[in-house]
């Protein structure tokens, strides 16, 4: 089902949609974060990488608890947005030899599928609400607040150290 198809006609048909989505996305992350785990040099990025694999786990079984608690079946479709971020990195980062270089591509790899998946929830936590699902919501709103510290967290390390290494 694509997104605009006729199958989606009310909020919640969107709804159950985007968590699809959002369950396909944490899904390819976590596959994803080993390899940036391994690439990565700088110790607090590594570290951190780690850290977010571990929470993307939980938020794997968070979405799973909210279809779950929306009534519907766990169930992912394909999301070319993320497998789009995840390639761009996975490239990006084949291609750098400077070590200092390659934690910074990585920062920047991992905040754009931060962004990404801090929009979609964002977006989710709304439509739950709207749908008086607070308690959809507030599952969701957890993995929305740890993919915000994440951010917080990378563009610190960035600022405080891997940038002016890299540069």
């Amino acid at each position: 089902m694509g997104l605009f198809t006729k199958d989606i006609k009310t909020l919640n048909d969107l709804f159950v949609h985007q968590l699809k989505d959002i369950y396909y996305a944490e899904n390819r992350i976590a596959k994803a974060l080993p390899q940036m785990i391994k690439k990565a040099t700088n110790a607090a990025l590594k570290e951190g990488f780690e850290l977010h694999l571990t929470q993307t786990e939980t938020h794997i079984k968070n979405v799973e608890e909210v279809f779950r608690m929306h009534g519907v079946a766990v169930e992912a479709v394909t999301c070319p947005a993320i497998d789009g971020i995840i390639k761009e990195a996975e490239e990006v980062a084949g291609e750098v030899a400077d070590k200092q270089v390659l934690d910074a591509a990585l920062i920047a790899a991992a905040q754009a599928v931060e962004h990404y998946e801090m929009t979609r929830y964002g977006t989710l936590v709304a439509w739950a609400k709207r749908l008086g699902r607070a308690d959809c919501a507030a599952v969701l709103e957890k993995n929305l607040k740890d993919e915000k510290d994440a951010d917080a967290k990378l563009t610190a390390l960035a600022d405080a150290e891997v940038n002016r290494l890299a540069a």
